[in-house]
């Protein structure tokens, strides 16, 4: 396992890449980001470093002005509050929204089925998205994410919103996501919440559109004053 997977191309490369709003210092300039492997990557520094921007420059959601962007599978990205995503009735009817087309009454069934199971949601289908709490939310935009083939997660601050035990949820989920031993999942998680970067496999600080070397999550926890909580800047 180890030799396939140190043979294996990383899930995300980032090379380079160059990217502004125009006027003023560029949000990123000359970035690059490499995922060793699958697995919980976590990503952590100041309002305005540029965070924000990276992750919607690998959903595809913007386009950088030069390098290159490689992933070796679908990415998507979970925003910090779900109700920017979810935008169907019901829990069944939002994740059939990104599935891919041509499938059979049956199979997007079945995938919604499998969805909600791997997140925790199972036999929630037609329960109404209003009634859900907001730990329920987030993990019925994971699960959406999942329906739709995903293998790269892209998390944006996913429990600034939620109170402790719905945080520890959904980062416990992701965890068991991308430590199954059948695909296990890829994700790139951005953080406010030091004390989550003990669960990671490697943590990076970005600065100024720049990304620093990967180090384990404890220790760099221990490097790191406490963060500025609030909205990151796009």
């Amino acid at each position: 396992m180890a030799a396939a997977q140190a043979s294996a191309p990383p899930p995300l490369l980032v090379d380079k890449v160059r990217f502004g709003w125009g006027g003023g210092r560029p949000a990123l300039n000359g970035c690059s980001l490499r995922l060793p492997r699958p697995g919980l990557w976590m990503l952590v520094g100041s309002n305005g470093s540029g965070k924000s921007t990276l992750l919607r420059l690998i959903a595809g959601l913007l386009s950088s002005e030069s390098g290159r962007i490689t992933a070796t599978s679908k990415p998507a990205l979970v925003f910090q509050n779900p109700d920017h995503q979810l935008l169907l009735p019901s829990c069944g009817s939002d994740l059939q929204l990104g599935m891919p087309a041509g499938l059979s009454h049956e199979q997007r069934q079945a995938r919604v089925e499998l969805a909600l199971e791997r997140v925790g949601l199972s036999g929630m289908a037609l329960r109404p998205i209003h009634t859900l709490s907001g730990g329920q939310k987030q993990r019925l935009a994971i699960a959406g994410a999942l329906a739709g083939d995903a293998g790269l997660l892209l998390l944006d601050e996913p429990t600034a919103l939620l109170d402790p035990t719905s945080q520890q949820e959904v980062l416990q989920l992701i965890r068991r996501l991308c430590s199954r031993s059948e695909a296990p999942l890829t994700a790139l998680w951005i953080t406010h919440r030091l004390e989550e970067l003990d669960l990671c496999d490697g943590a990076v600080v970005m600065e100024k559109g720049q990304i620093g070397p990967w180090q384990p999550g404890p220790d760099l926890r221990r490097r790191l004053t406490p963060l500025p909580q609030g909205r990151a800047k796009r």
